[in-house]
């Protein structure tokens, strides 16, 4: 793709547009909590079972039963997350990017109450049906909250703005770790504080949102309000000429407006959707199938076979690792691109995928490796966090234009939940039939995904939404070439790379 040009308005960072996009990512932020709150109280919630079961029947549950009640509790967080996500686009196309987000949060406070009052109740269903609704709302803040970002960023500036959607989620999970220890929430006291703690944000982010703007592309493309959008282009750019913003909209809903309404099956019918719904697929599935939640929902397992002194605190480290790394990828994503981020991170985690299989095998008959081991895990996590982790979300929104994002975003979102639950579902059991070398497994599928990556995903950086579609239905729908009768006019100026010599073809 070729820069864009360099004579349009210049558009700054202006307060009200840093206040819009971190009032969304406190959603992010609430995903990031809820993913990571459940591993650190474990111990207190089968206690919990354990007392209920004796109160209410006479006889503890069964060791079997006690572990099928804490599994349910958390994998139903997934299964809500699916329900969430795919629900994302009739949420957005019927009350808007704003008012989806604020109405979400009715759920993030119903499951933080449920389950900070599960011990008040003596009820283990409360924490099971909090831990379900929480998980429809983070679905639905993982769709909602990249989309609305994006269309309110400047291009030059979108997949920046988009990475604090990662930085939410991984300081949520960094928050969650730190008040799960045993001396601040984690304890059996306090633990359904550490639960129920996630209401809160829930409504300072309701008090934040009407100040707000609404996107103002889904004002003027589906709403046809130009007025309003150009008074909410001015607030955010903090210029008085948007004419350029306004016009690319316009040129888009005249495209929308001769395109029947799009809806899920039609991303795989059409071939102007289906190249990039595969690539926003294989996206979200190398996030989830890289490893990444393998590590973090059993890091401190990992550690601890490491043979690492205190390992909660090692696994507060990763954390921290985790948030450094994000912001180091905030500053270079308009730089680098999304493209080669991407693959750095994937054969970043390949490596270290390889090194933690052989050091942690190893460990036994040789003590020092688990040093190895630790450096393994944070190198692995660096990497997630320089391409893996954030970009998937936001590049998805950037292949789409303003008809079929809320359904991509819907699909993709569905996608990476369901890869999400098929991992924390299995591998438990992987790692005990293979042991250490279960990340071999991993390293394969980051393999696969490197090689599809540098293959088929374009380069993003710098283009509108406009741009990024036009070329995906050039590829689609190719010009007659010179034999029909046209004249050959070279590479077109708004082609996609599919690789760096461009000449691999996109998925058909």
């Amino acid at each position: 793709m070729e820069p864009l040009e360099d004579n349009k308005p210049k558009q700054g960072v202006t307060a009200y547009l840093l206040f819009c996009v971190f009032t969304a990512v406190i959603g992010s932020l609430q995903f990031g909590y809820n993913t990571g709150v459940i591993n650190a109280p474990e111990a207190e919630l089968r206690t919990f079972f354990h007392n209920v079961s004796l109160e209410r029947y006479g006889e503890p549950f069964s060791p079997n039963m006690n572990t099928f009640i804490w599994s349910l509790a958390v994998a139903i967080f997934s299964v809500g997350g699916m329900l969430g996500s795919i629900s994302v686009s009739s949420l957005v196309n019927k009350f808007g990017r704003r008012k989806s987000i604020m109405l979400s949060n009715i759920l993030a406070v119903v499951g933080g109450t449920l389950m900070g009052l599960s011990k008040l109740s003596s009820s283990f269903e409360m924490i099971i049906c909090g831990r379900f609704v929480i998980g429809v709302f983070c679905g639905q803040c993982t769709g909602l909250v990249p989309m609305y970002v994006g269309e309110i960023s400047p291009t030059a500036l979108r997949g920046a703005f988009g990475t604090l959607h990662q930085l939410g989620v991984v300081i949520g999970i960094l928050v969650a770790q730190i008040f799960g220890l045993g001396s601040l929430l984690g304890s059996a006291e306090l633990w359904p504080l550490l639960l129920g703690l996630t209401a809160l944000p829930a409504v300072v982010q309701v008090i934040l949102l009407p100040f707000c703007t609404e996107s103002p592309r889904h004002m003027l493309i589906n709403l046809n309000k130009e007025e309003e959008a150009t008074s909410a282009l001015v607030r955010l750019r903090g210029v008085d000429d948007v004419s350029h913003d306004i016009r690319e909209m316009k040129e888009e809903a005249l495209k929308m407006s001769m395109e029947r309404k799009v809806n899920t099956l039609d991303l795989f019918r059409s071939s102007n959707y289906r190249q990039p719904i595969l690539i926003a697929i294989q996206l979200q599935l190398s996030q989830q199938l890289s490893g990444i939640n393998a590590v973090f929902y059993y890091s401190t397992g990992i550690f601890a076979s490491a043979n690492i002194p205190n390992p909660i605190y090692a696994t507060i480290g990763a954390g921290v690792v985790n948030t450094v790394f994000t912001i180091v990828s905030l500053f270079l994503v308009e730089r680098a691109g999304r493209r080669t981020l991407h693959l750095i991170g994937l054969a970043g985690m390949a490596v270290c995928a390889l090194i933690m299989a052989i050091s942690l095998s190893l460990v036994k008959s040789n003590p020092s490796l688990s040093y190895l081991a630790i450096v393994a895990v944070f190198g692995f996590v660096a990497s997630f966090e320089m391409g893996p982790g954030p970009i998937p979300w936001f590049i998805v929104a950037e292949l789409f234009s303003q008809g079929p994002r809320p359904a991509a975003m819907a699909v993709s979102g569905f996608c990476n939940w369901t890869a999400n639950f098929i991992v924390g579902l299995s591998f438990p059991k992987l790692a005990e039939l293979c042991g250490p070398y279960v990340f071999i497994i991993f390293v394969i599928l980051l393999i696969y995904f490197f090689i599809f990556t540098y293959l088929r995903v374009p380069e993003t950086k710098g283009r509108t939404f406009d741009e990024i579609a036009q070329g995906f239905a050039r590829r689609a729908d190719p010009p007659p070439g010179p034999e029909a009768g046209s004249v050959d006019l070279g590479k077109p100026r708004d082609s996609v790379p599919m690789s760096p010599n461009e000449s691999s073809q996109m998925v058909s």
